[in-house]
C-alpha cells in the first residue's frame, strides 16, 4: 500500500478496487478537467477542482459536474493525490510554495502532467514526506469531452521513483492509457520530440493551407486531409523511407519552381516564414535523403544550390 493506493488489486476493474483515492485537480484547464474526469470514472472521487477563469469554470462543470471549486490549499488538505495540470514555466514555483506554507502533507501523492519534468521539479515536497509522480499525456488536447474517450490507448511518458513507478503506471493504465517510462534525465528530449511532432505539423499544416488559400482554393482541408493523413501514417510506420516528392526523386527544376513561386507569393503578401519554413525542410530533407542513400551526392550538391541561390528577385 502506497498513499492509500493498493498496487495488489486489479487496475482494470474498479469495481474490486476498495482503496479508491480523493483527488483533486489543479487546474481545470484543457488537460487537468480530462483526467479529472477519467479518474473519475475508474472510480476515484474527485474532492475539488482550482478554476479560475470563466473558460475553466465552465470546463469544470461540463466534465466535473458537481465538483466544488475550490482554492489550492484547501483541494490539498481534502485529498490524499493531486493532479498539478499547470503550464510548465508555473510548476516549479507553485509547488515549492505550498511546500514552503505548510500545505504538502506525509502520504500524499503529487501527480503533475508537464511533458518538460520528471520528478526533480517537484524535490521540495520530499522533505513533507509526498510522493512526486511525472505522467504526461502524449496527446493534443481540446478540453472536450471527446478528450476522454482519447485517453484510450494514449501512451503516457511516465517518470517516478522506482518504489512507486508502479502507481505511476497503474494511473495511466485506469485512464485507459499505456505507460512508457521515461528517464528522468531523458524528459527535456522526450517532451521535445512530441513538440517537434505535433506543434510543428500544425504549423506546416497551417501553412500548406494558407498557400491553396492565397490561389483561391475553397475547400483546402479537403485537399490536403486524405494526403497528410496517408503522409502521417506512412512516416509513422516507414519514417525516411515514406519520403516522396521532388527532393526524393532529384527533380531540381521542379524545386527551383517551387522557390521562384514561393517568392512570388512572398510578393503578393504571403507571409515570409512559409518560405522560410520551406527552405529549411528542404534542406533537412536533401540532407537525409542523401544520408539514406536514396539520393546520389551529385544531385543533393544541385538541390543545394537551388536553396541557396542569392539571385532569387524576391530576395532581400
Amino acid at each position: 500500500m502506497t498513499g492509500g493506493f493498493d498496487l495488489s488489486l486489479d487496475p482494470h476493474d474498479p469495481a474490486q478496487r476498495p482503496g479508491r483515492l480523493g483527488v483533486g485537480v489543479v487546474s481545470a484547464g484543457r488537460v487537468g478537467a480530462v483526467l479529472g474526469s477519467a479518474l473519475r470514472a475508474a472510480g476515484h472521487t474527485i474532492t475539488g477542482v482550482h478554476a479560475v477563469s470563466e473558460a475553466s469554470r465552465d470546463r469544470a462543470e461540463m466534465l466535473l459536474p458537481g465538483v466544488p471549486v475550490l482554492e489550492i490549499p484547501e483541494i490539498l488538505r481534502r485529498s490524499e493525490m493531486v493532479v498539478f495540470a499547470v503550464p510548465d514555466d508555473a510548476l516549479g514555483e507553485l509547488v515549492a510554495g505550498l511546500a514552503a506554507a505548510g500545505h504538502v502533507q506525509t502520504g500524499h501523492l503529487l501527480v503533475h502532467t508537464s511533458g518538460r519534468y520528471g520528478v526533480g521539479v517537484m524535490e521540495p515536497v520530499r522533505a513533507h514526506g509526498a510522493i512526486p509522480l511525472a505522467i504526461h499525456p502524449a496527446m493534443t488536447f481540446t478540453g472536450l469531452s471527446l478528450d476522454v474517450a482519447r485517453l484510450q490507448d494514449c501512451v503516457f511518458g511516465v517518470t517516478a521513483d522506482p518504489v512507486v513507478l508502479p502507481v505511476a503506471q497503474a494511473l495511466v493504465v485506469e485512464m485507459g492509457g499505456e505507460p512508457v517510462v521515461v528517464k528522468e534525465a531523458d524528459r527535456a528530449a522526450y517532451h521535445l520530440a512530441l513538440s517537434h511532432g505535433s506543434n510543428h505539423l500544425v504549423t506546416l499544416t497551417a501553412q500548406a493551407r494558407q498557400i491553396l488559400e492565397t490561389i483561391g482554393v475553397a475547400d483546402p482541408v479537403r485537399v490536403l486531409r486524405s494526403l497528410m493523413t496517408a503522409a502521417l501514417e506512412n512516416a509513422l510506420t516507414d519514417g525516411d523511407g515514406a519520403l516522396t516528392g521532388p527532393v526524393a526523386r532529384g527533380d531540381v527544376d521542379t524545386l527551383r519552381t517551387h522557390r521562384e513561386t514561393l517568392g512570388e507569393l512572398e510578393a503578393g503578401g504571403l507571409p515570409p516564414d512559409v518560405r522560410a519554413v520551406w527552405e529549411t525542410l528542404a534542406r533537412a530533407t536533401t540532407d537525409r535523403a542523401e544520408t539514406r542513400g536514396t539520393l546520389r551526392a551529385d544531385t543533393a550538391a544541385r538541390l543545394r544550390e537551388v536553396l541557396d541561390d542569392s539571385d532569387d528577385p524576391h530576395d532581400d
